[in-house]
Parts: structure tokens; sequence; C-alpha cells
């Protein structure tokens, strides 16, 4: 034998008819502080901002590591019109 219910209710309805603690307060709290977290670090996503952090000694790292690639690069290509 099968029985089917349907009920029309909403969500605080349901938790109200079974006995649930109402979360509804907490839940605006949490995200809130969570939207709030989110835009902090959504801050810290600027270019200027990251390369302080990537590149804390300012533009010598990155010069040096152009240098880096462009030797390789080259070394490579001369090597074999050398040959």
């Amino acid at each position: 034998m099968k029985i089917k219910l349907d009920i029309d209710c909403t969500p605080q309805e349901a938790r109200t008819f079974f006995g649930l603690p109402d979360v509804e307060k907490m839940q605006e709290a949490m995200m809130k502080e969570i939207q709030d977290k989110m835009l902090e670090g959504v801050k810290a996503l600027d270019a200027e901002s990251m390369m302080k952090t990537w590149m804390p000694t300012g533009m010598k790292n990155l010069d040096q590591m152009q240098n880096m690639f462009w030797s390789s690069f080259t070394g490579g290509s001369d090597k074999d019109s050398k040959e």
C-alpha cells in the first residue's frame, strides 16, 4: 500500500511544525560576516598589492626574472645559429 501526501507550506512553517529552532537571524549574521570577509579578500586582489606581496624588493626581482627568461631564450637560439 502506498500513501502519497503533499504538503504545501513555507520552510518557516515546516520548521515551526516540527519544532525546529529558528536560525534565520543567525544565518543572516553569518552571511553578513562571510560577505565582509570576501570583500576584504577582493580588496587584496588589486595589481599593486599583489605585486608588493609577490615582489617585496620592488622591480629588481622582475628585472632579474626577465633577464633570466631572456637569456634562456636567446641562449637557445644563439646555440642553434652558431652550429
